[in-house]
């Protein structure tokens, strides 16, 4: 559940992909993004979390939008608890993958708890 207009921020996952940073943008448009706990740019390998029903950061979306057309040589990097846009309505949706594999984030075991 969210509230409309409510900030939505990167969660805390206990990984860090280097200078302070937890999640790589992949791919961003102005209701959806999607994040990478590794710098690969890829879903190959490791956590992929697809966030959508929010109104993606203008500035955060149009950073994207410049490194994405240069080529994705860099790619935009957010700091855990970093807001990255709101809720347009009163849910969002969440996926999270795993090399390749969609899991479950109401899951409360393993690998989601406690981060």
């Amino acid at each position: 559940m969210s509230a409309p207009g409510e900030t939505i921020h990167v969660p805390s996952s206990g990984y860090a992909i280097g200078s302070g940073y937890e999640v790589l943008v992949l791919y961003a448009s102005p209701h959806r993004i999607t994040f990478k706990y590794t710098r690969d740019d890829n879903v190959v390998r490791g956590y992929t979390l697809h966030v959508e029903g929010v109104c993606v950061e203008p500035r955060l979306l149009a950073l994207y939008q410049s490194c994405n057309e240069a080529g994705r040589g860099k790619l935009p990097a957010l700091q855990v608890g970093q807001a990255f846009g709101r809720a347009r309505g009163d849910h969002i949706g969440v996926a999270i993958r795993d090399n390749g594999t969609f899991m479950d984030p109401r899951s409360r075991k393993d690998w989601w708890q406690g981060r």
